[in-house]
């Protein structure tokens, strides 16, 4: 099976993209497969990674109907992540009070999953609108009380909304805009849907954190895009849009930015700061990224030999999180059921299917306390301090956990 390949950097149409990581032919990494399936060929697509020298944006080369990847296979629900639950809640009532928010305001996130962020408006008596593609998580924010369209984003949505007279005061974008194949028309939806004093707020994993920290599971075909300040601010200026403010939160999702983005050009010295130290760094040039395939190379054989030491001396080893990111890393490793044999997830969702590629079946944490594997290999290890925490009693029966990036090691 094809995808159609990228010939033009989806930001600013240059065609003169710079490889730099090649993953191999991977199955996709939300693509769980039920215990009747096994047997069944799995969809594979090659997985490269580019640079674009004119406007700094790294992309994937690949790209994969949007439809198979957030309809077809997504079983991702933002609500079985305590800490993205506390970061949300604590992310709405900043914007509640310093925007002053109240029930003639309009709040619209995008990507809304399963109303998780947007709850804790409508407990404060805040007007909003999820939109979200995937139909189930659509379902579960309805349910739970939380308008929300089932729709990919676009011009076209936005154009409607304005049309019936719907104007954001703010707009929530997290952990969207690296899941969009159509950068530029989503931005100009944004930019169409913002009231003229309005605020977007778009949270994406930081590509400094995915280079310098050799986070290469982060990389699937979900993520079509991995952001830069200076990639984001060029993007935005494209549709009249300006970055405003930058934060960090340096534990969410292996490194997250904030972008604080408006219609009116007022940067924080924040803004100005991230975008001179990225040129300091050399990230809006092609060179930071050359080293980065031998890297990969190296941890993964460093990983692959640590696990496989440990099961030829007859311990056991599981897998932590049915998560994207561990799909990457299965395959790219090649960590079979011969070294993790089995992986534990607290989602509902996944338990019962296996680990697209390599298969390993997925069960729900409580069988620890059963099969007491002597490791668990966190394969959401961006959640390392959450899992370590639900996970009290398997360390203190003396279970052990490994983090696989950026150095593989076991956890003391």
């Amino acid at each position: 099976m094809t995808a159609e390949a990228a010939v033009a950097c989806r930001s600013c149409g240059g065609l003169d993209l710079h490889p730099f990581l090649d993953l191999g032919v991977t199955p996709l990494a939300d693509a769980l497969v039920a215990a009747d399936n096994l047997d069944a060929p799995e969809e594979r697509y090659p997985l490269q990674v580019a640079f674009c020298p004119d406007c700094a944006l790294v992309q994937i080369l690949e790209e994969v109907p949007p439809h198979k990847l957030f309809v077809d296979n997504y079983r991702y629900f933002s609500s079985y992540s305590d800490a993205v639950l506390e970061h949300s809640r604590r992310h709405a009532t900043s914007l509640i009070d310093t925007r002053r928010l109240g029930p003639d305001s309009l709040v619209v996130e995008l990507a809304s999953n399963d109303g998780y962020l947007l709850r804790n408006f409508v407990v404060a008596g805040v007007p909003v609108l999820g939109i979200d593609p995937a139909p189930d998580q659509a379902a579960a924010a309805n349910a739970a009380g939380v308008p929300t369209i089932d729709a990919f984003f676009g011009s076209d949505v936005a154009e409607t909304l304005r049309h019936d007279g719907r104007v954001a005061d703010v707009i929530i974008a997290n952990n969207v805009l690296a899941h969009v194949p159509a950068l530029n028309d989503f931005v100009a939806g944004m930019a169409m849907l913002l009231a003229d004093d309005g605020l977007i707020t778009i949270e994406s994993p930081y590509v400094r954190e995915l280079i310098d920290r050799v986070e290469f599971d982060t990389i699937y075909h979900e993520h079509y895009c991995y952001y830069s300040c200076t990639s984001m601010e060029r993007l935005l200026r494209r549709h009249q849009l300006h970055l405003n403010d930058v934060e960090f939160f340096p534990d969410l999702h292996g490194g997250t930015l904030r972008w604080h983005v408006g219609h009116h050009d007022d940067p924080s010295d924040r803004v100005v700061e991230y975008l001179q130290r990225e040129r300091d760094a050399g990230v809006d040039r092609f060179a930071y990224y050359q080293a980065f395939a031998i890297r990969v190379e190296d941890v993964a054989d460093r990983l692959r030999t640590l696990i496989g030491d440990l099961v030829a001396s007859g311990a056991t080893v599981a897998g932590y999180g049915a998560a994207a990111k561990g799909a990457t890393l299965l395959n790219y490793v090649g960590l079979g059921t011969d070294l993790v044999s089995f992986v534990v997830d607290r989602n509902p969702h996944k338990q019962g299917r296996h680990m697209p590629g390599t298969h390993q079946p997925i069960e729900d944490p409580a069988v620890l306390g059963e099969r007491r594997p002597d490791y668990l290999l966190l394969l959401a290890w961006n959640f390392a301090a959450e899992i370590a925490a639900q996970q009290r009693d398997y360390l203190a029966g003396g279970g052990l956990m490994i983090l696989p990036v950026p150095e593989p090691r076991i956890m003391p």
